[in-house]
Parts: structure tokens; sequence; C-alpha cells
């Protein structure tokens, strides 16, 4: 079955290139040009491999339509954009991006990307985070995880703190996962990009902080002071003390 990609780019000259190209990659592609009507696709509920998203939209932002598409699905959102500061860039991870790529840019990257972008969401939406070493047999059996307040089920993919479900994004649940499966180990930011992105790190310190600050501000009493993803300073970091 071809992959499906939308792709939400007001330029047609640009639009028309992509959508060209991935088209002979093999995905199929389904072209809108404005945000309000991205926005509707959304709505809709069809079902999409991943989404190409520009910032710079008529009628509706680009941040506006990925909040919309974050309420409603965790499919992959890969920013393309000419805006290239770390601001922009932190604004689009934090509202749920999986990546960003800056215009102008190379069709084979663009292509790179978004095989990488699907592929790491097939391994989320089967509740898979490679690791170095396995998680323990317990956890890896176990359908939910608990921990103190707060539970990880891997069927769903989702966590629930008190009763009530926390909207996690596929990285920040990817994150919650890999740190609930491996109680007592600590994880460098490198390893951490390097299970949860599937890709070389390269120090850019900014996505690995974001999508930390992000979690921690869903699922902590006081994001200030962590209890469930505790910072060793200098080293990585690690799950606190809040096995049940």
């Amino acid at each position: 079955m071809q992959q499906r990609v939308l792709l939400i780019e007001d330029d047609e000259d640009i639009s028309r290139m992509v959508s060209s190209y991935l088209v002979k990659e093999g995905y199929e592609v389904e072209q809108v040009f404005d945000g309000e009507a991205a926005e509707r696709k959304v709505r809709s509920g069809e079902a999409y491999d991943l989404v190409l998203l520009d910032l710079m939209l008529p009628r509706r932002s680009g941040m506006d339509v990925l909040q919309s598409i974050r309420a409603a699905s965790l499919v992959p959102v890969l920013i393309m954009s000419a805006k290239d500061s770390d601001v922009d860039k932190a604004l689009g991870l934090g509202f749920g991006a999986d990546d960003y790529i800056t215009k102008p840019f190379s069709m084979i990257e663009l292509a790179a990307r978004v095989k990488a972008a699907i592929r790491r969401a097939g391994y989320a939406a089967a509740g898979t985070v490679r690791a170095e070493e396995p998680p323990a047999a317990e956890a890896q059996q176990a359908k939910v995880i608990p921990l103190r307040g707060l539970t990880v089920n891997l069927d769903t993919f989702s966590a629930e703190k008190h009763g009530e479900e926390v909207k996690l994004t596929a990285k920040e649940f990817q994150i919650l996962r890999l740190f609930a499966a491996n109680p007592g180990r600590v994880y460098t930011k490198a390893q951490i990009y390097s299970l949860v992105w599937e890709d070389d790190y390269y120090g850019d310190e900014n996505v690995i902080n974001v999508h930390m600050r992000r979690l921690r501000e869903k699922i902590e009493d006081d994001p200030s002071h962590p209890e469930y993803i505790k910072t060793l300073w200098g080293i990585g970091y690690k799950l606190g003390d809040v096995l049940p």
C-alpha cells in the first residue's frame, strides 16, 4: 500500500516540485495551498502517513494548522520553512512537529527525512523504542507501566495521570516510554536523540531541550522541580524515584 503524504504549501511551484519528486519515490501526495483548506483536511479524519507543512500560509498560519493536527492526531509532521531562526524551530518543535527542514532544501534530503519520519512513527505505533540494551523482561511483557500517579500504556500509545489522559505528541510519548521501560538507567542527550529520533546526533541540544520541557510541563506537578524525569547535570537524564 502506498504511503500517503499531505503536502501543505502555498507556493505552487514548490508544491509541484516536491509532489512530483515524492510521487516518483513511490508516495501518494495530496496537495493543499492554504491554512483553511489544510484544517478542513485535518477535520475530515482522512488518514495520512506524514504531513509536510509550510509555516507561512494564507488564511491560517502554519502554527495554527500544526496545533489543529496535534489536537486530532499523532501523524508525523515535517515543517519546511524559510524561517531558519532557533526561535522558529523551537516553536515548531514545541508545538509538536517531528522535524524541521529549512528552505531551500535538496529533494534528496527532503525525501530522506520523509522516509525517516514515517519509519520512526511506525516504530512508535508498534510501541517500540530501539535501545542499546533490551528493556527489562517485565517491562517488555507489561502492557501498562505503572509509575507513582502516572501510567504509561504501550497498547494505546498513551499516558494517564491520576486517571486523566495526558495528551502527548509521538516524540514525547517515546521519551517517556524510554525512561519508564528502563528505570535506573541514565541516558545522555545523544543517546536519547539516537534512540527516539533514530538519527545521528550532531550536538543540537535544542531539539532535546524543547521536547523534554514540553513533556515535563505535561506530566510534572512542578516542571521546575521534576520528579518523573530527573536531570543529572553534565551527564543526562534518568527516571526519578517514582516506581510504585
